[in-house]
């Protein structure tokens, strides 16, 4: 794939031009030090792939990489980045993946696998609902599938993220969350929770006469007034 490296600190380049040296599925055609150089090298040389960082002086990454989406064909994003708080917004400009550094050379050739995978699907209607998240975890971003998501819960600003028996913190909010969510998929509960609709193995009153949804795993969610309607429509 035809790439070009956008990072204002030529040590970040020099260092991604060693490690993108021993994949053999890129070749790099140049590097820009800011947005504004890398939307001529892109006009000029037409990559597919940027390896893009994101705080960078003027134009930022996401900024960049929203305005090319508006543009036909355009190259596929990987952020390289020191920050791990901008991955609600990576994942609304579709990049293929998102890097922390210092860049682990096995994640960089995973984030490549999945941008040829990326370039070699067939074009199709964007998703209205978003499909996958990424999350802070362990030191890098896991990337989380929407459908594995069996509830939300709101912990001040972080969303929880249950995934069978683990679970990832998120930085957003809910209302945001539900915003994003298959609203035939997931279903608000209470004010601070979200769960999937399939998860649901019964309606019942708690002993206080409050309504609870109870999940296929035993945990029981109560159920605010607001959402009550919604939660009885389930049983048809």
């Amino acid at each position: 794939m035809r790439t070009l490296l956008v990072d204002d600190e030529p040590l970040a380049i020099e260092r991604l031009q060693i490690l993108a040296a021993r994949l053999p599925a890129l070749h790099i055609v140049g590097s820009a030090h800011d947005a504004a150089s890398a939307l001529r090298m892109i006009a000029a040389l037409a990559p597919e792939l940027l390896l893009l960082d994101i705080a960078m002086p003027g134009l930022s990454g996401i900024e960049l990489a929203r305005q090319l989406g508006a543009t036909p064909a355009p190259p596929l994003v990987i952020f390289v980045t020191a920050f791990d708080s901008y991955a609600v917004a990576a994942f609304d400009v579709a990049a293929v993946d998102y890097l922390l550094k210092p860049i682990d050379p096995e994640r960089l050739e995973r984030a490549v696998g999945r941008a040829l995978a990326a370039r070699a699907a067939a074009p199709q209607a964007a998703a209205p609902w978003t499909q996958e998240f990424w999350v802070p975890n362990r030191g890098e971003i896991s990337r989380i599938a929407a459908a594995d998501i069996e509830r939300i819960e709101a912990e001040r600003d972080y969303m929880r993220l249950h995934v069978g028996a683990r679970s990832y913190l998120l930085h957003t909010t809910i209302i945001e969350l539900e915003r994003r969510l298959d609203p035939a998929v997931f279903i608000r509960l209470h004010r601070s929770t979200i769960v999937r609709r399939d998860c649901i193995a019964a309606l019942k009153r708690d002993p206080g006469g409050s309504w609870v949804a109870v999940l296929g795993d035993g945990v029981q969610v109560p159920i605010g007034r607001t959402y009550l309607d919604a939660a009885r429509a389930l049983r048809g």
